[in-house]
């Protein structure tokens, strides 16, 4: 099946239901999404699918080929960081890191849907789980990127 992860093709020659984060891993070699949980809960192997954040680890790889899949590894544009990222340092929102990916591109696909969020959207659109409870952080980074009117 082919496969689009940050803008490249790939032919991946795969089971269809294995689950997205097994062929980006194991497959691709792309080590941003991680694995947590198995059960779609944590939010540590989300990716973007066409701009939606998924669970990749409880995704089936079939049901993301032709689709546009995008991975921490291809939010940044040629060596500059994404507004959030860039956020992410400014905030020092990490603590561990472990999370982050997924919270990044989580809160990525809240910016584009909602520009100017409030706490309570945070809260509802940011469900992916911090061990490391860095979700103040996690909000002001957001309201940061927001203020600036960062394109998302």
């Amino acid at each position: 099946m082919k496969l689009s992860v940050n803008g490249k093709s790939h032919e991946l020659d795969v089971e269809p239901d294995m689950p997205l984060l097994w062929a980006l891993r194991d497959e691709l070699d792309i080590k941003g999404p991680k694995f947590g949980c198995g059960v779609a809960q944590c939010g540590a192997c989300t990716v973007l699918l066409n701009g939606e954040p998924v669970r990749s680890c409880a995704y089936p790889v079939s049901a993301a080929a032709g689709q546009q899949v995008m991975t921490i590894e291809g939010l940044a544009t040629k060596g500059k960081l994404h507004p959030i990222q860039q956020a992410w340092v400014e905030h020092q929102v990490p603590q561990c890191g472990y999370c982050q990916g997924g919270q990044i591109l989580t809160a990525v696909a809240l910016l584009k849907k909602k520009p100017k969020p409030s706490d309570q959207d945070i809260d509802a659109a940011m469900t992916n789980i911090c061990r490391c409870g860095t979700y103040a952080r996690i909000r002001k980074a957001i309201h940061a990127v927001a203020a600036k009117g960062a394109r998302a």
